[in-house]
């Protein structure tokens, strides 16, 4: 049964691996029409596109905004889901809890261009927030295009679109949480607060632990498509990140090198991150992504 997933697994993300090998070459996807080929007979130079890599500007602030936008989202995103987990397993009625589950998850399952779409039907210069202050005499009102504001406009987005999504996890748990501890509390006088910190959050910790070391090596991607939609609107300035940086120098500009040198170092630091931040786990005594 788990052949399929295997094979898939297999063909979309280890195979591809063999492609960073045109990061140590001067790629020309011509010189054959299979690509395979044309890998194989293109010219080797060694370091000289991660030399380019660093010594380009735009490379460099395409990695500030990349974790200017992380660490946002990583402070006004990452603790949404686990205050939506502990609000909706205090709800005791069935009924509207589930009420409640369904219309937080139904945004991620919206794709981006409707996302984006939506915000800018309500915070674009046409939107309803703008119509809403003209017609009370102000005027110039437009979040989708202002490019100092932008950083919290997509961590805004990414909250309603994935915030409830992201509870499905943290509600497992509190499900294996059984109830004669809470009742146990409540018989020693402890009140929802206490319960709630000295029963419930000890029962989420490992989660979070674990969901934190991913979103630290996760860092380096922080929606590329989501940027990409909005770029036009705000500038490269202020939308430019990694993700987009590759896809601009190597699919539009056509410098497959370069921008599989860029993908790889991306990737190299990514993985740094994740050891790290298991490392960090394993002091705070957590298990992390993998025991030590």
């Amino acid at each position: 049964m788990t052949v399929p997933a295997i094979l898939l697994i297999l063909v979309f993300n280890y195979i591809p691996v063999l492609g960073n090998i045109v990061a140590f070459q001067d790629y020309d996807p011509y010189l054959s029409d299979n690509g395979f080929v044309a890998m194989l007979q293109s010219p080797w130079v060694g370091f000289e596109q991660f030399d380019r890599v660093f010594a380009d500007s735009e490379f460099w602030h395409a990695v500030q905004n990349t974790f200017v936008l992380f660490f946002l989202q990583l402070v006004l995103f990452f603790p949404i889901p686990i205050l939506l987990a502990l609000l909706i397993n205090s709800v005791l009625r069935p009924r509207v809890r589930a009420m409640a589950q369904a219309i937080m998850y139904l945004p991620h399952f919206f794709s981006w261009v409707l996302v984006v779409t939506v915000f800018q039907q309500i915070f674009g210069g046409a939107g309803v927030i703008a119509q809403t202050l003209a017609d009370h005499g102000h005027t110039g009102f437009d979040l989708m295009t202002d490019p100092e504001s932008f950083k919290y406009l997509v961590t805004l987005q990414s909250v309603w679109k994935d915030a409830g999504w992201g509870i499905i996890v943290f509600l497992a748990a509190l499900s294996s949480v059984s109830n004669d501890l809470y009742e146990a509390a409540a018989m020693d006088g402890a009140n929802r607060w206490r319960r709630m910190w000295h029963i419930t959050l000890p029962a989420l910790r490992p989660v979070i632990a674990l969901l934190l070391v991913l979103r630290v090596g996760d860092a380096l991607t922080v929606g590329f498509e989501q940027l990409l939609l909005q770029r036009q609107a705000v500038g490269p300035d202020a939308s430019e990140v990694l993700d987009t940086y590759v896809w601009w120098n190597g699919i539009r500009n056509q410098d497959f090198s370069y921008a599989a040198a860029a993908g790889l170092i991306k990737g190299i630091v990514g993985l740094t991150l994740v050891l790290v931040a298991n490392k960090v786990a394993h002091l705070m005594g957590e298990q992390g992504v993998y025991k030590k």
